[in-house]
């Protein structure tokens, strides 16, 4: 059986979570800022639809990679652990596949919400929002390495590295939707 974690000091962590939550808006929004209208200017990017869509499924590969890691990561433990071996159905993880067993499930929940934006943004025309994309793969790869190794220190351990992989995907969904809105809008003023 685990040992409960210790009990913190709730303000300070929620303090140390929102410090770190602002800085990770700083560096996902300089980063997909700088890539949104940098990279456009630097690289041909797909006009076609499939096109389009074939390069966001090359990037989700990126985010795959991340959950094929987290897999590795649980099945090493598991191999080696008497005590995990028999697996999940049978038992509480140890405190050794604990962390690797919570950052396994987050990369899967963040990596499908991910994923699926990054194949509706590349429904959306232009440029803009592939270079988009490849900023989003960028930071979900920096929230990834940074919520895996900060993960022992508790709720403002994680705040970057959870913010960072989020964040862009919000960005996603809010840019398809935003599209999709005028889209429709475009639609109905032209009948």
């Amino acid at each position: 059986m685990r040992d409960a974690p210790p009990i913190v000091d709730l303000p300070k962590e929620q303090r140390a979570v929102r410090r770190k939550a602002i800085f990770a808006l700083a560096v996902c929004v300089l980063t997909l800022g700088v890539a949104t209208v940098g990279l456009p200017r630097l690289f041909a990017f797909p006009d076609d639809l499939i096109e389009r869509l074939a390069f966001a499924v090359r990037a989700n590969l990126v985010i795959g990679l991340w959950v094929m890691l987290a897999v590795r990561m649980v099945a090493k433990v598991r191999f080696e652990s008497a005590q995990d071996n028999a697996g999940s159905a049978y038992s509480q993880p140890s405190a050794r596949l604990a962390v690797p067993a919570a950052f396994l499930q987050n990369t899967l929940e963040q990596g499908a919400i991910a994923a699926l934006g990054n194949l509706a943004l590349a429904t959306v025309a232009g440029r803009q929002p592939l270079a988009y994309m490849v900023a989003t793969v960028l930071l979900f790869s920096l929230g990834r390495v940074t919520f895996l190794r900060a993960y022992p220190h508790g709720a403002s351990g994680r705040a970057f590295g959870i913010v960072t992989t989020v964040l862009p995907t919000m960005g996603a969904y809010l840019w398809t939707i935003i599209d999709m809105i005028l889209v429709v809008f475009s639609i109905h003023s032209h009948r």
